[in-house]
Parts: C-alpha cells; sequence; structure tokens
C-alpha cells in the first residue's frame, strides 16, 4: 500500500477510525523540507504496509483538519492510534527518526 492522500472530508474515515495506526503527514506544496522527508515517507509507507497506514494531508486545501490539529509550521507527523493522538513530531525527520518512530507505534500494540 502507498500513500492514502486525505482531506477535511476523508480524514475521520481514514485515520481516527483506522483499525492500524496511522502516520499522518501534514505538508504544503510550496514546502521545501517537506519535499525533503517525502521519499523517506513514502518508502516506509511500503515498508510497513499492512502494519501501518501512511497519509499525507495537504494544509492548504484541508484548512480544517490542520487548525483543529493546531499545524503551526509543517512537515508536521502525527501519529495516531485507535483515533487518538499517540506523539508528534515537527520539522524534518531522518530517515532513522521516522523508522524508529514507527516501529515504537506498531510495537506497542
Amino acid at each position: 500500500m502507498s500513500v492514502v492522500h486525505v482531506s477535511d472530508e476523508n480524514f475521520k474515515k481514514e485515520v481516527l477510525e483506522s483499525t492500524i495506526p496511522v502516520v499522518v503527514d501534514f505538508w504544503a506544496e510550496w514546502c521545501g523540507p517537506c519535499k525533503m522527508i517525502a521519499a523517506h515517507v513514502e518508502e516506509l509507507a511500503k515498508a510497513y504496509a499492512g502494519k501501518i497506514k501512511v497519509a499525507k494531508l495537504d494544509v492548504d486545501s484541508n484548512p480544517k483538519v490542520a487548525t483543529q490539529y493546531g499545524i503551526m509550521s509543517i512537515p508536521t507527523l502525527f501519529f495516531f492510534r485507535k483515533g487518538k493522538v499517540m506523539e508528534q513530531s515537527v520539522g524534518v525527520l531522518s530517515k532513522a527518526d521516522l523508522k524508529r518512530k514507527i516501529e515504537e507505534q506498531i510495537g506497542e500494540e
């Protein structure tokens, strides 16, 4: 499974009601650092397919969810489990750090 693009309309269904943990990448087209981590996010989405869902939410197109979660700077990653925010990370993460955070989320089942 690759990255799922979520919006204000499908956020609840795709993220909050997911049966597996979800990483949401809050990003924007104009954001350079967002593009820097995009390849890592997509690669890890494939590597952990079935164990974790990886979603991307464009903050410019979906201001409702971004405002609801208080997104002030991007990239911001939120780690959800059973509809609850378990952890969040602001700024660029290395691939190793992102992988470690994902493993922490799926290891706590």
